[in-house]
């Protein structure tokens, strides 16, 4: 009977053992999710005395959300589609967010409190126009008060009830709408604002023309630049009679040059911008100008806001050193400050962009505001009494680029977080834990559980460990602002906006383009600390001058920064590095020169070493053209150093125009790492993998299959893959498909490309796979031949030589449209890989390569079976335990990147829009390591039971033989 207990209770805790999974207590341990809304463009606050207190904002992502005053977090949010940008957002009737979307076409309200949609009303639209959007709080039909919104052209009334067009009740009342045609002429129309007739409308021609934007000071009076931006035009509509009076800048300001109206919209005040200064001009009765005051360039203002007393207020920020500067004055007297604030930031976000206020009524009864600021970095600051409220860093809702960068190594004797001191406390824990497997934890044991494994995990130190998990994702933004990202926890180690070049004359607002690794120290030289670099260009065009930046990896401070006096149209990391790691890179301009660097002697060397071995590509998408380039000679001329290479055009590709439009271009990453280029066949045969850095896969479609999805009949769209080695230009395989057209989404690795279109006839979505393998190895698949030594393994391949190979290829329905694809990396490529699939729903799916294997039949061998291919089935399978995102989205997903670990079965990932979200992947699992949550208490433990289990039977046992002695 004891021996039947025994063996009971070591079944019991060895069953306990292999059930232990992922309990509630381990969410986020492996991952983390963070929202973001972008920068703010317009802004309305909500703080009446019932309810929260809230701001509603649209952002340049396409969101309109609802943020909490008092914290700056998201009550509620919607991601609108790429092309809905938002073009006005206001509340009516207390209740209702109001939004003007996609150039003035799509009206929406939504309930304040929850954010749920009430009605959507599309407007008719017939050009392109300013968008407008205004509730009235004047004007009244029956029980409703209409919104007015214009767009493409028509003016529209709609109900703020159910979005339907406003009924029309006998009596009238006129609106005035002022408006101009090709730019010269002004028209007045007088528009009844029941029934939206025209009852009157009369037109002026302005000869010098109109250009810039329009500021409204008045009920009658708008002020408006000439078409050379010198004159400023006041015009007047009382009673829809047009009036202009003229009046040059220069009368206002000295030695002025082209000025620019800002959109701050003031009551009976201009302001403009001109000579790096804003001036604010009153317009008097007769329409007379007058300048009262001026702040400097870098001020931001506020629209006007209605205070007690019948006076109107307005706000002016700028920021000044560690600060900013808020003032608070009276529109009608400048002179009268009601609030000026000096408010110290914690760390440098730039100028301030924009700036929104909000009064309140203070306990004194006095007026009180608060200012919600956006910064030249795209984060949002709310400022009260003289304080940073709470601030949200909205730059990373636009990252542009990513990289990633390894941690320091921790020093002897050092330890960031020690978490469990004493012989107690480890017990405690681990009993803790046991309580958690056992399923016996109250909810107050799991939060405890789950604070100490987040601690104990050491996840969030600042030094790297040995299995690579703890590791830095650098982001940079589309501010020009650099982020490192800890993919412990997702918190931000340090930022910094890449200023330093934005105090020269001759680049001012600097953007950001693309982020390099550009010194890695290996373990020979870990006294230098890794740095990154950054290409940015001084304006919008590809012509303009570029700008580098070089930042330190450890500590965000960035190393230099320089103006390098050339354009930036491709940078090309070479595969070279100096005796201090730097790695070299070409850049290429719009003149057709490319330009070493880091400019130093070593580099020059080593480069003039590979001089005939540096080959690139460039792709002429909208003419069908890819040319491919090598190197001729050093620059001449006076101001070239010898760091400046001419090139020589080495290949042409030319696509018919009448038949084919470039749509989608893809290489391998550089850095990737092969396991093995051969690849056993299901008949033993050896397959070797065609493993090229210079492969280019080029996706082009029919002129009249670019367009949107249905556009087309199949019969006149076709989509055709080529893949180029860039070398040569050969084409080494040619795939068409009749009756498809993209967008084309593909990722490339090792030998086989996988990219996903849409196919016309099936009116479903495709993904097709092309393996390459190395036809001139056959004669290597004898073993006696590796054994003796008699092979060509070693043998030199070149580019030039005629390579002969064959491809595999298969195609399969997908039932989602896709965003992005991306492919699991890890350190030494062993380890099985997985499609990471950016779905249309935001979220990441995690498909097993084996699924798109072209070598998947109906009935597969068993020599395929155990190999492991999966018979074929005509769509890839969408299984809800494979998205890696759970039940998140990822909203405005624009990329995924992923880096391996140390670990070989571990890759990291990381994908960005406007929320970002990593996780840890392990496609094969975790087959070198023990879980980070394993059971060490426990198994303990259960090692205990079995001893004494084990000596427990051997003492019944033997007192068990002693009694059958004695007997």
């Amino acid at each position: 009977m004891a021996i039947k207990a025994s063996l009971l209770l070591l079944v019991f805790l060895s069953s306990t053992i292999v059930s232990f999974s992922l309990y509630e207590d381990q969410v986020g341990l492996m991952d983390w999710h963070q929202r973001y809304i972008g920068k703010v463009k317009h802004a309305v606050f909500h703080t009446q005395k019932a309810g929260r207190k809230r701001v509603i904002v649209s952002t340049e992502e396409n969101v309109v959300a609802s943020l909490d005053l008092r914290h700056g977090e998201i009550f509620w949010r919607h991601v609108l589609g790429t092309n809905d940008a938002i073009d006005g957002v206001e509340i009516a009737l207390g209740k209702y967010v109001i939004t003007l979307s996609s150039q003035g076409s799509t009206l929406r309200a939504w309930n304040l409190p929850d954010g749920q949609m009430v009605w959507e009303t599309s407007l008719h639209s017939a050009q392109i126009s300013k968008s407008l959007l205004s509730v009235p709080i004047n004007l009244k039909v029956d029980k409703d008060y209409p919104i007015l919104a214009f767009g493409g052209g028509y003016l529209h009334a709609v109900s703020a009830i159910d979005g339907e067009r406003v009924l029309q009740p006998p009596e009238s009342s006129i609106i005035y709408v002022l408006g101009f045609l090709h730019s010269s002429e002004a028209v007045v129309y007088q528009i009844d604002s029941k029934t939206g007739e025209v009852v009157a409308e009369k037109s002026m021609v302005f000869p010098d023309g109109f250009s810039g934007a329009v500021s409204s000071v008045s009920s009658d009076k708008i002020v408006v630049l000439d078409s050379t931006r010198s004159i400023l035009v006041t015009i007047g509509f009382l009673d829809g009679d047009i009036s202009f009076q003229k009046t040059p800048v220069s009368d206002l300001v000295e030695d002025s040059g082209n000025a620019e109206i800002l959109s701050p919209l003031l009551s009976n005040m201009v302001a403009v911008k001109v000579n790096r200064r804003t001036i604010f001009v009153r317009v008097g009765g007769e329409g007379k100008l007058e300048v009262v005051d001026s702040l400097s360039d870098e001020t931001a203002m506020s629209v006007s806001l209605p205070v007690a007393d019948d006076q109107v207020a307005f706000a002016s920020a700028h920021h000044e050193g560690s600060k900013i500067q808020l003032m608070v004055k009276l529109v009608d007297d400048l002179e009268t400050v009601l609030l000026r604030e000096s408010i110290e930031m914690d760390q440098h976000r730039g100028r301030v962009d924009k700036v929104f206020i909000n009064n309140y009524i203070k306990t004194d009864m006095s007026n009180g505001f608060r200012a919600l600021i956006v910064m030249e970095d795209h984060s949002l600051l709310l400022l009260q009494q003289g304080a940073i409220v709470w601030s949200r860093e909205e730059g990373l809702a636009s990252v542009t680029d990513v990289t990633t960068a390894e941690l320091p190594v921790e020093k002897d004797g050092v330890s960031v977080a020690k978490v469990e001191h004493t012989l107690v406390d480890w017990l405690k824990g681990h009993m803790l834990k046991l309580k958690g497997s056992l399923l016996l934890a109250s909810p107050e044991d799991v939060a405890a559980i789950q604070e100490m494994r987040m601690k104990s995990s050491g996840r969030s130190k600042l030094t790297r460990d040995h299995n690579g998990f703890r590791k830095l994702f650098i982001a940079l933004t589309r501010a020009g602002k650099l982020f490192a990202l800890h993919t412990g926890d997702g918190r931000i180690v340090w930022s910094m906006l890449l200023n330093s070049p934005s105090k020269s004359e001759a680049c001012e607002r600097p953007s950001g383009i693309s982020l390099y690794q550009w010194q890695v120290p290996h373990h020979h030289a870990m006294d230098e600390n890794p740095s990154v670099l950054v290409v940015g260009r001084c304006g919008s065009d590809s012509s303009a001058p570029g700008v580098l930046s070089f930042v330190d990896v450890y500590t965000g401070k960035e190393i230099s920064s320089s103006d390098i006096g050339h354009s930036v149209v491709r940078v090309m990391p070479l595969p070279f590095t100096d005796s201090t790691e730097q790695r070299l890179h070409l850049i290429a301009d719009t003149e057709g020169h490319v330009h070493l660097y880091p400019k130093t002697s070593e580099a020059l060397s080593i480069f003039q070493r590979e001089f005939q071995n540096v080959y690139w590509y460039t792709v002429e998408g909208d003419d069908g053209i890819i040319r491919g380039h090598g190197m001729k000679s050093s620059c001449a001329g006076e101001t070239a150093d010898e760091y400046c290479f001419t090139t020589k055009e080495l290949w042409t590709v030319v696509f018919p125009s009448e038949s084919e439009k470039i749509i989608s271009t893809l290489t391998r990453k550089p850095n990737e790492v092969v396991h093995t280029q051969a690849k056993v066949n299901t008949d033993q045969d050896l397959l070797y993998k065609y493993v090229s850095r210079n492969l280019l896969f080029v996706a082009t479609v029919s002129p009249k299959g670019a367009g949107e999805i249905g556009s087309v009949t199949p019969e006149e769209s076709a989509l055709v893959v080529y893949l180029i080695d860039t070398i040569t230009g050969r084409i080494l395989h040619r795939l068409s498909h009749q009756g498809c057209q993209g967008p084309v989404h593909a990722v490339f690795s090792e030998n086989w490309v996988v990219y996903h279109y849409f196919n016309l006839r099936a009116h479903k979505y495709e993904v097709t796979v092309v393996e390459i393998y190395d036809q001139s190895r056959a004669e290597n698949k004898n073993v006696w031949k590796l054994v003796l030594g008699k092979h060509n393994l070693t043998a030199p391949i070149s580019s030039y030589s005629r390579p002969e190979m064959f491809t595999k290829s298969q195609s399969y329905f997908f039932a989602q449209s896709v965003k992005t694809i991306a492919v699991t990396s890890t350190a030494k490529g062993i380890t099985s890989k997985q499609l990471l699939i950016g779905t249309i729903g935001d979220q990441i799916l995690a498909l097993d390569k084996r699924f798109v294997d072209p070598r998947r039949t109906l009935n597969p061998s068993q020599a395929e079976k155990e190999e492991g291919i999966i018979p074929l089935t005509d769509s890839l399978p969408i299984i809800p335990q494979s998205y890696i995102t759970h039940s998140l989205k990822v909203e405005g997903l624009r990329g995924i990147v992923t880096a391996p670990a140390k670990l070989e079965s571990t890759t990291h990932v990381f994908a960005y829009g406007v929320d970002l979200f990593y996780t840890r992947l392990a496609p094969s699992k975790t087959y070198d390591s023990l879980a980070d949550d394993f059971s060490y208490a426990l198994l303990l433990i259960t090692i205990v039971a079995l001893v004494a289990a084990i000596y427990i039977t051997w003492v019944i046992s033997e007192k068990k033989e002693l009694s059958e002695k004695w007997r």
